[in-house]
């Protein structure tokens, strides 16, 4: 199997590296090689390597800067992913690509399906959209994974982020009316990876997995509930901090406001790739555990 994968130094990308690896030939490219702010330059990326299987974990993700900087999150998060997918057609490869809880508006009570309607309330959530209707449009076969809340040893993110606030901060604010499950990269792509290997063994199911996806760890949280989880975590392993859990308080999204609007419900039901591919998603918080015990340990 010759995979090409974009992306490949962004929080995903680096753990597709290593997921993908096993499977065949894995032509890795960073944003040297392959930029989606050009999206002329990927098609002829494509038609020189021919992959049996592209995977973009590429994306413009910077939410709040993309409020002021629509068309070039258009240009990443929609125009290239429609030149990839017909890139993709053209080859007869498959196209494995990421999206987002953004492209819903979060007023929904329970977890969303993948058949609710979507609404998205931000710049970044109506490029992601945009980039999947434009997969769906060109027919070329497809994986959508939509996830939230991503985070992974490598790069920033929020555990890193409340590591450091509890170390110089003696209290913390944050918001608790905002409901989702943490997804490390690192399940992401191993669920990706896994995914793949049985596409590649499996005619039947491959001739029917073409579709949209929602990929996250299983249980929810809010962002209050998270920093809390995480403080605590680090102190029992000895991390030296100001703030403890209970000095962590909890705020309304009104409290802290930020050029995008988040959705307030970021639950995804996971029971179509559960049972399209019969896998068991663990709870969120074995890899947040996990990565704690990466980032602290004691040489």
């Amino acid at each position: 199997m010759k995979i090409l994968l974009l992306g490949a130094n962004g929080q995903v990308g680096w753990e597709l590296q290593r997921a993908l690896a096993p499977l065949g030939r894995l032509e890795i490219c960073d944003r040297l090689r392959a930029d989606l702010d050009r999206p002329e330059s990927l098609a002829a990326l494509v038609g020189r390597i021919q992959p049996q299987v592209i995977v973009n974990a590429a994306a413009y993700t910077a939410v709040d800067k993309a409020e002021s900087d629509a068309a070039r999150s258009r240009r990443v998060n929609a125009e290239s992913v429609e030149v990839l997918a017909d890139a993709a057609r053209s080859c007869d490869a498959w196209l494995v690509h990421y999206s987002t809880d953004y492209v819903f508006d979060g007023c929904k009570a329970a977890a969303y399906t993948e058949d609710d309607p979507v609404g998205p309330l931000s710049v970044y959530g109506q490029t992601k959209l945009e980039g999947e209707q434009a997969i769906q449009a060109s027919g070329c076969k497809h994986l959508i994974l939509r996830t939230s809340w991503v985070y992974a040893a490598r790069g920033s993110n929020f555990i890193k982020t409340m590591l450091r606030l509890a170390a110089e901060r003696e209290e913390l604010r944050v918001i608790a009316d905002q409901v989702g499950a943490p997804t490390s990269a690192e399940l992401i792509a191993d669920v990706s990876a896994l995914i793949l290997y049985r596409l590649k063994h499996d005619r039947v199911l491959a001739e029917q997995a073409t579709g949209v996806y929602h990929l996250t760890a299983a249980g929810e949280t809010s962002w209050h509930g998270y920093a809390r989880f995480v403080v605590a975590k680090a102190a029992a392993l000895d991390m030296s901090l100001k703030a403890g859990p209970d000095d962590i308080h909890a705020i309304g999204t009104g409290d802290y406001p930020l050029p995008a609007r988040r959705p307030a419900n970021s639950r995804l039901d996971t029971g179509k790739l559960r049972r399209t591919f019969d896998l068991h998603l663990p709870q969120w918080e074995c890899h947040v555990e996990r990565m704690l015990h990466e980032l602290l340990a004691k040489p």
